[in-house]
């Protein structure tokens, strides 16, 4: 029964990742949109980066739930692969969140486009503690199993959506 526990947990925070990229996507092609039609400028890299966060993070997200359910005889689901794909996806939504914020902490901003990057810089710093512990939950599985040979390097099932969920 635990082992069923933990891939509902697993695919709840997958679905919770998958949701909250989607949304910093909308949110900051939006803010993207908007300035470069009012400024007749590139956008600030902050957002730029955030776009890039969200686009690697679907695309993340497929493999993290895509080889362990139907690919997982295949060395590409290895614990390695999936904890360097999870540590990856973290730092890249802390950076990104972190520099949004600093960005818009000395600008006057007002108006919805600034609501719409405020709200993605807080949506990142969700999408970033939800990697976090998925990232640790990872970590956790590679220092639990170190040692054991007998998986060949095997991601552990529980961390990752099965099939038949």
């Amino acid at each position: 029964m635990a082992a069923f526990d933990a891939r509902i947990v697993v695919l709840a925070l997958r679905m919770a990742q998958t949701i909250l990229a989607l949304i910093i996507l909308g949110l900051t092609c939006y803010v993207a949109n908007w300035w470069s039609n009012y400024w007749h400028a590139i956008s600030p890299s902050q957002i730029n980066f955030l776009v890039f966060a969200s686009v690697w993070s679907l695309l993340a997200l497929l493999y993290l739930v895509i080889v362990p359910w139907r690919f997982s005889e295949t060395r590409a689901h290895h614990k390695f692969a999936i904890l360097g794909v999870e540590a990856l996806t973290m730092i890249f939504w802390f950076a990104g969140f972190i520099a949004l914020a600093v960005f818009l902490s000395d600008r006057v901003c007002f108006g919805h486009v600034c609501s719409a990057a405020k709200a993605a810089a807080v949506f990142g710093a969700f999408e970033w503690a939800l990697f976090a512990g998925t990232t640790t939950m990872a970590v956790l599985h590679v220092l639990r199993t170190r040692g054991h040979t007998s998986d060949r390097g095997k991601a552990d099932p529980n961390l990752n959506i099965q099939e038949g969920v």
